[in-house]
């Protein structure tokens, strides 16, 4: 599951929503199987069923 070199909006946050170097772009990188990836990419969707917002301070709380 490809994105763009712009980031969406909605993906910007997502915590699989990831820089790849050797594509030099940022692409998702959700895993799914061969049925999740027809479905998703069949169905019409306002809003990714796969977005997980990532917080960089959630790690550093429960550091302390």
């Amino acid at each position: 599951m490809k994105q763009s070199n712009q980031r969406a909006s909605s993906c910007d946050d997502c915590v699989f929503y990831d820089y790849d170097e050797d594509w030099d772009t940022y692409t998702c990188q959700m895993n799914l199987d061969e049925d999740e990836m027809v479905r998703f990419l069949t169905q019409k969707h306002q809003s990714c069923p796969y977005y997980r917002y990532y917080d960089e301070y959630k790690s550093v709380q429960k550091q302390n």
